[in-house]
């Protein structure tokens, strides 16, 4: 559905994009992950065709995205992080309009603007005028208008931005169901949503694409996935050397708490650990308090993947 190839984006000097190639099949639901600053808006408007890049070549459903922009157009919805609406318009009137202004025609309009408005929880409003809205009501506007003419792909900047719990897991539950009939790319920076309602996850840092795997595949490769943490009634030393012998151990942290060594265990491939690391210490008659497995998330990823100190 999308293929990316080589995208560079400069500004007055400043490189945004640095050479970027990914891709995004079609059907998928894809988080597009990355720090302030790291060009994923970027991105994002030179898919939608807001923007020529510098210099690479994107396509969409076989399309060049500047060569073919009409037929692109038609084939995206793009909802920006800052939704542009006319306050002054009623939600129905307004989607009406947008819906005329991508192509609909006729009886199709109306069908089109009560299909949006069920999806995105909108009947009880659409007749309201979009200025007296709540924030998470005019997000939701936003939403039904970048869907209104019943795009192939759907692009969605930040689309919980400003939401309370209740609506995210609502917004949540509909960019599942949308995944059924539309291709997704998503950009949040709540990532606890991406990794429950994405197949696959890209992360871009300085321009730059650092991976591109799905959720489960991204924490299972992390350094610390597989890390254990031992509270042990043991001398410091001993304990480490004791540990150490583990052919699976990479690295080992102990540090003292209230009489207690408390280890930190890191695995080479991460591995779970626990069993040979109770065997150990059982061999030794060390009385044992704890012993838990850190779960990696994708917070962890991407703090991994975008600190400044990386190298």
């Amino acid at each position: 559905m999308i293929v990316a190839e080589d995208l560079v984006k400069r500004f007055a000097g400043v490189h945004a994009l640095r050479g970027i190639s990914f891709h995004v099949r079609k059907g998928e639901i894809v988080g597009f992950l990355g720090p302030n600053g790291a060009g994923k808006t970027t991105t994002m408007r030179i898919l939608a065709g807001y923007m020529p890049p510098t210099s690479g070549r994107v396509r969409i459903a076989g399309f060049d995205v500047f060569s073919h922009s009409l037929d692109v157009r038609r084939r995206i919805g793009y909802m920006p992080e800052v939704v542009p609406l006319y306050p002054e318009l009623r939600v129905r009137e307004f989607l009406a309009y947008r819906a005329q202004l991508k192509g609909v025609r006729g009886t199709a309009v109306r069908q089109r603007v009560s299909e949006v408005c069920e999806l995105c929880g909108l009947e009880d409003v659409a007749g309201k005028i979009i200025g007296t809205l709540s924030k998470g009501f005019r997000q939701r506007v936003g939403l039904a208008d970048s869907m209104v003419h019943d795009p192939e792909l759907l692009i969605l900047d930040e689309p919980t931005i400003g939401l309370d719990p209740n609506q995210i897991r609502q917004v949540r539950e509909l960019i599942r169901s949308l995944g059924r009939r539309h291709t997704i790319l998503l950009s949040t920076h709540i990532l606890p949503e991406v990794e429950m309602t994405c197949s696959r996850v890209l992360i871009i840092n300085k321009g730059r694409i650092e991976a591109s795997d799905s959720p489960e595949n991204l924490t299972r490769k992390l350094h610390n996935g597989g890390a254990v943490r031992a509270v042990v009634r043991a001398p410091a030393e001993e304990l480490s050397a004791a540990l150490k012998t583990l052919a699976q151990i990479e690295e080992v942290t102990i540090r003292d708490e209230a009489g207690w060594s408390v280890a930190e265990i890191f695995s080479k491939r991460g591995e779970d650990l626990r069993e040979a690391v109770h065997a150990a210490i059982a061999a030794k008659g060390w009385p044992l308090r704890e012993l838990t497995r850190h779960r990696a998330t994708l917070e962890d990823v991407f703090v991994e993947l975008t600190h400044e100190d990386r190298t």
